[in-house]
């Protein structure tokens, strides 16, 4: 944790030593080829311009610049705080660089608060680019920023604009050849095809009544996922109305993912419940029921030109699907579903990613389990996705250890299958949300569109920096599920309710969220 009076100590340090403060952003001459002093090791503690870098306060504070011990691998750290509103900026120029990409990756901490508090790339040649540092106010994450340099010079800057007593740690920056990104920025829409049925609108920001596809796709977002029930009570997320929304989905120009859940309603790790016309299969039969259902879906979309390109066999199989036989308590007769599934998908097109979708992703132990017994008993898989909610899921440092875990020991890309945040706490319906209080809420990441936005940002940031390449990407789990009477959670009960409508990207007022512009992320 931060301790602000031994930080206030440590002001004092550069401040009676009379030493000189940079007070102009100039270009000096302690530009290098490399990045000198990224562990702000070489002058220990108190010192407000540390070796190798430079400090400039549009405020007239270089001293809330400064570095203390308690560093994320060495002794110390670089910190931003002050007792008064601040701004700070602490930068280092770097010349002579080989011209193409390069990656910035840095271990932060923040107390939460600021107006921004970012890391970024400038003066590159290329368009700046900026990493937000997530709220984080005892754990370390580790974030990345990339750019393409292109006049052999760059500027690293560490950057606040905060009000007073905020704070931030940055420790271990390296600055290497590479590039960041995600590759996938989607969103789950199930629920919009019943949506619209039932008179739900779409607005842009300016309100003006569009396609929900269509608005999405111009913030950005380039997947789109699909869940798929096999005989849902109200005829909605099926075979028939998935390909019917996946035409709109490609011909909007994103990729699709389907969800198959084999049951027909929710499935998730509290419940994995066979669907009607298998109840009474055999596991043999049920094998070949997991076969032909996911051919049969797969084989219609690919027939009507739009092929799946990312495949779930399962939703949040934590416990295993298709119970009791498919359960994690007979993992060769779940295994043998999975590869079931996993065939299908290949044999309509071997091209198709297939994911293994779990809940949970803050619970690495869990997560390692259940892999190293997918390992075991021989079960294929491309991918692996995780669902991450911050308020059910535990902090975002847990879940960039499972990932980079995952990632690492199975070798397999990971992503977010599923996050989302509340933009507000009350109701657009009767129906009492599922996050309504303010204590449920992640510290430091409010119920406002602004709080939403950053909390997407946070999740993506800690995909993208998931190393050697493997973290693809985050997909918002219900971007349109609006209040809207008739399209409630349960498939079997006209009147139930929504108690999600406070987490979509669209306001109670039907118009685009702000926080959309996430799809924006590198």
């Amino acid at each position: 944790m931060f301790h602000p009076r031994r930080t206030l100590r440590a002001l004092l340090l550069p401040l009676a030593a009379g030493l000189a403060l940079t007070a102009l952003p100039a270009q000096t001459a302690q530009a290098a080829t490399t990045l000198t002093n990224g562990g702000f090791e070489t002058d220990g503690a108190g010192t407000a311009t540390p070796a190798g870098w430079s400090t400039y306060s549009a405020t007239g504070q270089n001293s809330a610049s400064f570095t203390e011990s308690g560093g994320h691998g060495g002794s110390y750290r670089l910190s931003h705080y002050s007792a008064s509103a601040y701004k700070v900026e602490t930068y280092q120029y770097l010349s002579g660089l080989t011209n193409g990409a390069y990656k910035l990756t840095a271990w932060v901490r923040s107390g939460g608060g600021q107006n921004s508090a970012y890391l970024a790339l400038k003066n590159c040649g290329s368009a700046e680019q900026r990493t937000d540092l997530p709220v984080s106010s005892s754990n370390w994450i580790r974030i990345v920023t990339s750019i393409n340099v292109t006049n052999n010079q760059c500027t690293i800057s560490v950057n606040s604009d905060a009000n007073a007593g905020n704070w931030i740690n940055v420790d271990d920056l390296t600055f290497t050849s590479g590039s960041t990104g995600l590759s996938v920025k989607g969103a789950d829409i199930s629920s919009l095809p019943k949506s619209e049925a039932f008179g739900g609108v779409y607005r842009t920001a300016s309100g003006t009544a569009g396609d929900a596809v269509g608005i999405l796709r111009s913030a950005g977002m380039n997947y789109a996922r699909l869940k798929v029930w096999v005989n849902p009570a109200d005829g909605y997320n099926n075979k028939a109305r998935t390909l019917a929304l996946a035409k709109r989905i490609k011909a909007s120009g994103m990729k699709l993912l389907v969800d198959f859940h084999y049951s027909d309603t929710w499935a998730d790790p509290g419940k994995q419940t066979k669907p009607a016309a298998w109840s009474g299969h055999s596991y043999s039969q049920l094998k070949t029921d997991v076969y032909n259902h996911t051919y049969d879906v797969l084989n219609a979309l690919k027939a009507q030109g739009t092929t799946a390109d990312m495949v779930q066999v399962g939703n949040e199989i934590n416990g295993g699907m298709l119970w009791s036989e498919g359960s994690t308590d007979n993992w060769s007769q779940l295994a043998g579903l999975l590869n079931s599934g996993y065939s299908a998908a290949k044999a309509v097109s071997s091209g198709t990613q297939v994911a293994l979708h779990l809940a949970n992703a803050g619970d690495d132990a869990t997560v390692r389990w259940w892999f190293d017994s997918a390992k075991t008993y021989g079960v294929n898989y491309d991918l692996i996705g995780l669902s991450y909610y911050g308020y059910w899921h535990g902090s975002l440092a847990a879940a960039q250890t499972t990932l980079d875990d995952v990632a690492s020991r199975y070798a397999k890309p990971v992503f977010i299958a599923e996050t989302a945040y509340p933009f507000r706490l009350d109701s657009d319906d009767a129906l009492v949300n599922q996050i309504d209080t303010t204590g449920e809420l992640v510290g430091g990441y409010p119920a406002t569109a602004a709080g939403q936005l950053a909390w997407m940002n946070a999740v993506a940031n800690i995909v993208e920096a998931v190393p050697n390449g493997r973290g693809l990407g985050v997909f918002y789990w219900e971007a349109t599920w609006t209040a809207v009477t008739g399209n409630g959670w349960d498939p079997a009960d006209a009147s139930s309710g929504n108690g999600w409508e406070n987490q979509a990207l669209f306001g109670f007022d039907d118009r685009a969220l702000s926080s959309m512009a996430w799809f924006a992320h590198r």
